[in-house]
């Protein structure tokens, strides 16, 4: 559902997501790319990409984080009969 909001309202989709700095930058970026998409269409586009690559690169780091504790809480080896 926040891609679907950084898709459509990228600022807004971003200040859920708990990124303001992304979100301001993004409201900046938004202007020049209005004025450029009367000329070039796929400038329309650009503000939307930013904001669900953002909110992609910080739902990963989530969860990269979330792995990274539940291994250093289970003390870091797997058992030896252990089998991915």
């Amino acid at each position: 559902m926040i891609y679907i909001l950084a898709a459509l309202l990228p600022p807004v989709g971003l200040l859920v997501n708990g990124q303001p700095i992304s979100a301001i930058i993004n409201l900046v970026m938004i202007v020049p790319c209005i004025l450029l998409g009367l000329i070039f269409p796929l400038m329309f586009l650009v503000p939307s990409a930013h904001a669900v690559i953002a909110v992609h690169m910080k739902r990963t780091d989530r969860r990269q984080r979330e792995v990274l504790e539940a291994i250093q809480r289970s003390g870091g080896v797997p058992p030896r009969d252990w089998r991915p």
